[in-house]
């Protein structure tokens, strides 16, 4: 069987982290198996979906390096790929299910079909529908149309138990009784999610569906209408969901949600699809940090796990910094200037700007926190705190203090070199009998404002002469 899957965002806003993850576990999936990815664009809200966030979502999936076989600009033996443009494949499949009694027109307004969920309210029951036109002939349906009454279309629910076999959680059975007779198509001719859905993955022989759990209730109403159209039933495997540290459903009150605002942060597209992996799906040799090549010939659903996946920023910033550190100083430091949102260099020289890098990747795991020490080098006052205070108070401190300002006035180079500050300590050694910890920490504070930090012989030559001056000055 050739293996083809889907990716199906709706494009009412910006790629959702968790969408994001199931696209990727398609992807993955794919690959493995040497499928098909499809994207399809569900578009069939009108009134929300918007052209910039199909475009936003489509560059997202790129960014992340998870291209389509299939789909808009991807054309295939399948399309069109936006569910607005099939919109008469719908209504020809409706229309068959109506032919053959398995769908009946219903023609209850919105004030009759409120009193039957309250009336299921008052009685404890769920609010199935029960409304009159289940078994209302054909030929007289059809005549209301024809003097201009619009209906909607609604399937027969089958009165019997559903039951399927899910890749990742087991048997699943639905019982009698569980949904109503739904709407598959509105009275604007619009289908319905479950509906059009359906139509969807079985014209374009879609194999395996793989998405989040809360997709589970649905998949009910879509094998009844697999079965009723006559088509082949895809797999299923539904996915753990994300969660916040509240275990509830990720939202926007976590924090950021979208692939958009990761992206534009500055974080790794290879660091954000390895965490993305990791939640829900665990690697064989129980590996945290890889990158997606990686893992392609590797990727087996049966690894997918049932409980939710719960969305740490920590961890992420911690697997972004160790895709940091993976990097070649200079496709670091290339990767950092072309970020427009976050990138933070002047003028340097290119040797200053991988010597930065180089000094400080293994402390960071995120570019504002490069930014950070970016900000201390070019600091010409120093913010101590109490453990520095104590080190000033120190009685061979300020012997430090007044041999560096004299000893930095002896050049005019705008840039002190590591030979400098290593001829500074040997005197200190020397000439004043300073050591060990009351040097090396003492010299430290005096110059950077910090009890500890990078090889000063090594961050000292990326500090101005004349930044130095100032902070001797301050303190």
């Amino acid at each position: 069987m050739s293996v083809r899957v889907r990716f199906a965002p709706s494009p009412t806003g910006y790629l959702h982290i968790g969408g994001a993850r199931t696209c990727l576990y398609n992807y993955l999936f794919a690959k493995k198996m040497g499928g098909k990815l499809i994207l399809r664009i569900e578009d069939t809200d009108l009134d929300r979906s918007k052209k910039e966030f199909e475009e936003s979502q489509i560059n997202d999936l790129k960014w992340f390096g998870m291209d389509y076989d299939e789909g808009p600009g991807k054309e295939g033996s399948f399309g069109p790929y936006r569910q607005s443009e099939r919109l008469d494949i719908y209504k020809k499949h409706a229309a068959e299910l109506i032919e053959s009694g398995k769908a009946f027109y219903c023609f209850c307004s919105d004030d009759e079909l409120e009193q039957m969920r309250e009336k299921a309210h008052a009685e404890g029951r769920d609010p199935l529908y029960e409304g009159p036109w289940r078994d209302f002939p054909l030929d007289k349906a059809k005549e209301k149309i024809k003097n201009g009454e619009r209906p909607v279309i609604r399937f027969k629910v089958p009165k019997k138990d559903i039951e399927f076999t899910d890749l990742v959680r087991g048997k699943v059975n639905f019982p009698h009784g569980m949904v109503g007779d739904f709407v598959i198509l509105r009275s604007n001719g619009m289908p319905t999610y479950n509906f059009c859905c359906v139509v969807d993955d079985a014209l374009m022989n879609i194999s395996h569906v793989i998405r989040g759990e809360d997709h589970l209730n649905n998949t009910l109403r879509q094998l009844m209408v697999y079965e009723a159209c006559g088509f082949d039933i895809p797999e299923f495997a539904h996915v753990s969901l994300l969660v916040g540290e509240d275990r509830q459903k990720l939202s926007k009150r976590h924090g950021a949600t979208s692939v958009t605002q990761y992206k534009d942060q500055g974080y790794l597209a290879e660091a954000l699809g390895n965490y993305l992996c990791l939640l829900g799906w665990s690697h064989p040799d129980e590996k945290d940090i890889f990158k997606l090549d990686e893992i392609k010939d590797i990727f087996e659903i049966n690894r997918f796990s049932k409980s939710s996946a719960l969305y740490d920023i920590k961890k992420l910033n911690w697997v972004n910094g160790q895709h940091f550190r993976s990097m070649d100083a200079e496709d670091l430091l290339q990767f950092i200037e072309a970020q427009k949102d976050v990138s933070f260099f002047g003028d340097e020289s290119s040797e200053w700007k991988r010597e930065f890098v180089s000094l400080h990747v293994e402390k960071v795991q995120t570019i504002n926190e490069f930014r950070t020490f970016y900000d201390n080098i070019y600091s010409s006052t120093l913010d101590v705190g109490e453990s520095e205070n104590e080190v000033l108070s120190w009685e061979t401190t300020p012997t430090i203090k007044e041999f560096v300002q004299t000893e930095i006035l002896k050049s005019n180079e705008h840039f002190m070199s590591s030979v400098e500050v290593s001829n500074w300590m040997e005197a200190l050694k020397k000439e004043h009998k300073i050591k060990g910890k009351n040097l090396f920490m003492g010299l430290r504070v005096v110059l950077t404002g910090c009890c500890h930090g990078p090889d000063l012989k090594r961050l000292l030559p990326l500090t101005t002469r004349q930044i130095i001056i100032e902070r001797l000055a301050s303190i």
